[in-house]
């Protein structure tokens, strides 16, 4: 997995997580943008205007699998970065 993220990443990927805020208060990566897995959907069409590829993180890895399935499903070229932990390692 830590290859296709070093993939999208040298991509320029926008890193998206997806849990609540409270979640987020307690930790996220600096350059990440915060969308809570609910608003995805009204969200495509400014994920879509970024026309970067994206990765979506969260705590365990499914929210961040249905944000990445449902925005593959609206043609945007997006993966499941699984925690955002794994995502913040490959940064360092």
């Amino acid at each position: 997995m830590s290859a296709a993220i070093k993939e999208y990443l040298e991509k320029e990927a926008i890193i998206i997580d997806v849990r609540t805020l409270e979640e987020w208060d307690e930790g996220h990566i600096e350059s990440s943008k915060h969308m809570v897995l609910d608003t995805i959907p009204a969200e495509v069409a400014e994920i879509k205007s970024w026309e970067k590829p994206i990765i979506a993180v969260c705590r365990s890895g499914a929210r961040s699998g249905q944000a990445a399935q449902f925005l593959t499903q609206n043609g945007i070229d997006a993966i499941n970065g699984g925690p955002w932990q794994n995502v913040a390692a490959v940064l360092k």
